[in-house]
């Protein structure tokens, strides 16, 4: 009864959407090693 309801302006959702896709496609260009890591794990239980 008591809860508590946040307000998250729509431009800070809208920032956090767009930093999501920039790291997204920053990291589709740079692949970390974790994530590269994991790619090539992926691949190898495919064959």
């Amino acid at each position: 009864m008591g809860d508590v309801i946040q307000f998250i302006p729509k431009a800070t959702l809208e920032r956090a959407r767009l930093i999501r896709e920039a790291r997204a496609i920053y990291e589709s260009i740079f692949p970390t090693e974790r994530s590269a890591a994991g790619q090539q794990r992926d691949s190898r239980e495919s064959a």
